[in-house]
């Protein structure tokens, strides 16, 4: 593991610690101003810091946080000089999801720019 996948590594695994912590400056920590993501719920689509930090709100109306609440159990890093994306699974619950994050380096800190969760149910 190289130098700049262990930085992604970390600024990741703080984010869902702070989710599991509902530490929401730390949830917000380490992402850019222009952060894009899309969600399972509506809206969804959110643009901007102000916009993501509300999609918090409904998170957290639905969960209570604690050491089941947020989990990326599986993920692969691809980084360059400047630019990185990551994707794996991420556990909410006994939920699965599939996370897809991009990442800018900025000062020399890599920062999430863009968040892709979606949710598949499984069909018997």
């Amino acid at each position: 593991m190289h130098d700049d996948e262990a930085a992604i590594r970390t600024v990741l695994e703080a984010w869902a610690q702070a989710v599991r912590n509902i530490d929401m400056p730390g949830i917000l920590a380490n992402h850019t101003d222009d952060i894009v993501m899309f969600d399972v719920p509506l809206p969804l689509q959110s643009r901007g810091m102000k916009a993501y930090r509300q999609t918090w709100d409904l998170f957290f109306r639905y969960s209570r946080g604690g050491p089941d609440a947020f989990n990326i159990v599986e993920l692969e890093v691809t980084s360059a000089e400047s630019v990185a994306f990551a994707h794996g699974i991420l556990g909410i619950g006994d939920s699965r999801l599939r996370l897809t994050v991009g990442l800018r380096k900025e000062n020399g800190q890599w920062k999430i720019a863009h968040e892709h969760h979606s949710y598949a149910q499984a069909i018997d």
